[in-house]
């Protein structure tokens, strides 16, 4: 787990700036419970009133995946065509956008 020096966990911190927008990560936080890393965010990434939402995660519990590794991880979906409706007709009768 990651801790700062006074032992406390390193948050990573996610900001909605209004109402049905998605969740944006700002930064990182140190804090001694998900309470008072909400508080902190607040203070820290919401000074000017901006966002509706904080939402605080603990950095220990969000695992990635390496981007080196990006092209056998990714690779597989592009053979898969049928996931891209590029080669479908549309009947003339159907309106598009």
């Amino acid at each position: 787990m990651t801790e700062s020096h006074q032992g406390w966990p390193l948050y990573e911190v996610f900001i909605r700036a209004r109402a049905g927008l998605d969740h944006k990560h700002v930064g990182s936080i140190h804090a001694a419970d998900p309470a008072m890393a909400v508080e902190h965010a607040r203070d820290v990434y919401t000074r000017r009133g901006e966002g509706v939402s904080i939402w605080v995660v603990p950095a220990a519990a969000i695992t990635a995946s390496d981007p080196d590794e990006a092209g056998a991880l990714f690779e597989p979906a592009r053979d898969k065509v049928y996931r891209h409706p590029t080669f479908y007709d549309i009947p003339d009768q159907i309106e598009t956008l």
